[in-house]
């Protein structure tokens, strides 16, 4: 089945020094752009993360500091990548948690102001795993019937991920052919932040999801202990989380002054 788009969608996939948001940095990144037409189009590239890569990451996916010595940085690839995904809704395997939040970061990094806006994610791993309970390479084998070769290689990743969405959509009559509709399905919470630290309640309000005022609504916090944001804004959180923090503060200085 191929995929019912009104704009197009960007399926990636992060290859990086770690798997904390806040800190660790991209090595490769490999993005396959779908248009509605079925046109498609893809890059892949290697990156400089400017710091040593774990012996034991390096394990996993093979690249090594050696082999991303002369490499460009993020920062020289940031026009490139932000430019292919502009227009696109996102997709990929494990994206909304990890990918999606990793490559915001970098972007805010790099000076570019990327958010989610005027665009919709889909998580294959999240229809795969309220369906099945697999990896992705067992997904791969189960959904497409084929072996994942190079398996932690983002490119080819990145393929299986777009292969097996078409495949689920074949398998599960429930599952809708639309994008919006599939971000929807692979929602596990709503957060107002990537990173979930910012969430949103049964009303639809922001409230923190963590620490001592989890539960509470931001807009109290702020009013009541305005320290809290200085000390998000100085603390080690992502970028993002920041950024939507201070579009609440803004927002609620705003409304005060109206």
């Amino acid at each position: 089945m191929e995929l019912k788009l009104h704009r197009p969608i960007c399926f990636f996939d992060l290859e990086t020094t770690g798997v904390d948001v806040a800190k660790d940095r991209i090595v490769e990144i490999s993005i396959l752009k779908v248009y509605p037409n079925g046109n498609k189009e893809s890059r892949t590239w290697l990156v400089n993360p400017e710091r040593p890569i774990p012996a034991e990451t390096s394990a996993i996916h093979g690249i090594t500091d050696e082999r991303v010595a002369n490499e460009p940085t993020f920062k020289q690839l940031a026009a490139q990548v932000y430019n292919m995904i502009k227009d696109s809704d996102l997709a990929g395997f494990n994206s909304d948690r990890f990918d999606i939040p990793l490559l915001a970061e970098e972007l805010l990094r790099a000076e570019v102001d990327f958010d989610m806006k005027n665009r919709v994610s889909v998580d294959v791993q999240t229809i795969f795993h309220k369906k099945e309970e697999r990896t992705l390479s067992a997904a791969y084998r189960f959904y497409c019937n084929e072996s994942l070769e190079n398996a932690h290689s983002a490119e080819a990743d990145t393929n299986a991920t777009y292969e097996i969405l078409k495949a689920q959509l074949d398998r599960y009559s429930d599952l809708e052919n639309d994008m919006k509709a599939l971000s929807e399905y692979t929602t596990r919470k709503k957060s107002v932040d990537f990173a979930g630290f910012i969430a949103l309640n049964a009303e639809g309000q922001e409230v923190f999801s963590f620490g001592k005022h989890k539960g509470a609504l931001v807009d109290d916090i702020l009013e009541r202990e305005p320290g809290y944001f200085g000390w998000i804004q100085n603390a080690d959180f992502p970028l993002y989380t920041k950024k939507v923090l201070t579009a609440i503060k803004l927002r609620k200085l705003n409304n005060k002054f109206q």
